[in-house]
């Protein structure tokens, strides 16, 4: 692995991600960009019409730190509405500048240097930075992905033996990127079950909440017993709302720990997005009918991208949740190698999509060498036309 000067040691690896050169081939060859996760419609114009009319008044200002009250409010609401969890939005909710920011900043706040870190890969490229920019060590557990239909598992021996003394905190997506899995109750009961059992905290990432599609279910673990008090919970307005560029995210969890995060938070951007806040706020309470709606559209995406995907020949997981399809490239690139895909199809069909090998840690890159993400967050016409040029691949 080559040395980036004057970096770090403990962020030597984290270069320009794979997501700017997939972005910037896209730009070159004039194909449809499926690799970054970002919407290409608006969001709610009951949203987008309070950030115009904030936009030009005190909003422009530095908000509170933590958030302003209203946001906080209808953080708590929100949650308690969809979750049947209570949180003292004065105490117990923070404002961020989006998830990432959560997250980065419940790290660095609640970390020791060596501490370890108990994950499941493939994993959002943001929680690996994370770990190393507080000084902790990764360990990394597994996904697997099904032969056939079905989901993503884990197995529980594998995450019982990663496990150590040294351990202080459980990480969980759910629903989970890159893979589109649904955490289930079952599985959720054992990882709380362990975090009870060893006396972990756990930092739970719950952005594609309302992105879940027949069949599945979110459920948070906050929600289960003897995991409200250890527990720190992320959303963010991004993806619910169309407004991935917004940068407002939140934090949710008991107030000891909320302010350890505050800490850090504040040192960091301190405050965010002030015209954006109250449109947030006037987003999260919106009736449950945009909410279930959001998800059944994006259903219909997902099934489009799906069937174009297996139509070109390309073995797909058909995802529960998110905005992310996994295929299987070897029927297509026999010797499986899933960047030599990536980098080869702007050629090929005028598509443009992102190697999962990113998404391990070095050591196990190999696991997901043959596997490639491709987002389906996409207009009817930008979608139809990248699945009629997929079809490429199979004429």
């Amino acid at each position: 692995m080559p040395v980036t000067q004057h970096l770090a040691s403990r962020l030597q690896g984290f270069g320009t991600t794979v997501f700017a050169e997939m972005s910037a081939l896209a730009v070159a060859t004039g194909s449809i960009n499926l690799g970054q996760g970002f919407p290409d419609y608006p969001g709610p114009p009951e949203v987008l019409d309070v950030a115009r009319s904030a936009i030009g008044t005190a909003a422009d200002q530095y908000p509170p730190g933590p958030g302003t009250p209203e946001l906080r409010t209808a953080v708590a609401e929100h949650v308690r509405r969809f979750r049947d969890l209570s949180y003292d939005p004065d105490t117990e909710v923070l404002v961020t500048a989006g998830a990432t920011e959560a997250l980065a900043a419940a790290m660095l706040s609640l970390l020791e240097p060596g501490d370890e870190v108990v994950l499941f890969e493939p994993m959002y490229d943001s929680y690996g930075a994370g770990v190393a920019m507080s000084g902790g060590v990764l360990r990394p557990v597994p996904l697997h992905p099904p032969a056939g239909e079905g989901p993503w598992t884990f197995d529980p021996e594998a995450v019982r033996a990663a496990i150590t003394p040294r351990t202080k905190l459980l990480v969980l997506n759910t629903p989970h990127n890159p893979t589109g899995k649904v955490f289930t109750p079952d599985e959720l009961a054992f990882l709380s079950g362990l975090a009870v059992e060893h006396d972990l905290l756990v930092l739970t990432d719950e952005v594609y909440e309302h992105l879940v599609f027949s069949g599945a279910a979110h459920l948070s673990p906050a929600g289960l017993p003897g995991m409200r008090e250890r527990t720190l919970v992320v959303s963010s307005a991004g993806k619910t709302f169309n407004v991935t560029g917004w940068k407002v995210g939140w934090i949710c969890g008991p107030a000891p720990l909320v302010a350890a995060v505050r800490t850090a938070k504040q040192f960091l951007t301190y405050v965010n997005g002030g015209p954006f806040q109250p449109a947030v706020a006037a987003g999260l309470r919106l009736p449950d009918e945009y909410f279930t709606g959001i998800a059944r559209d994006l259903e219909y995406r997902r099934d489009t991208l799906v069937q174009g995907l297996r139509d070109a020949g390309l073995p797909v997981v058909s995802p529960e949740a998110t905005y992310f399809a996994t295929v299987d490239v070897r029927p297509v690139q026999p010797d499986g190698d899933g960047l030599a895909f990536c980098r080869a199809l702007p050629g090929r069909a005028g598509v443009v999509a992102v190697p999962s090998g990113v998404f391990y840690a070095p050591q196990d890159a190999h696991l997901g060498r043959h596997l490639v993400r491709f987002a389906f967050c996409k207009g009817d016409a930008v979608l139809g036309e990248a699945v009629q040029r997929l079809g490429r691949m199979a004429a």
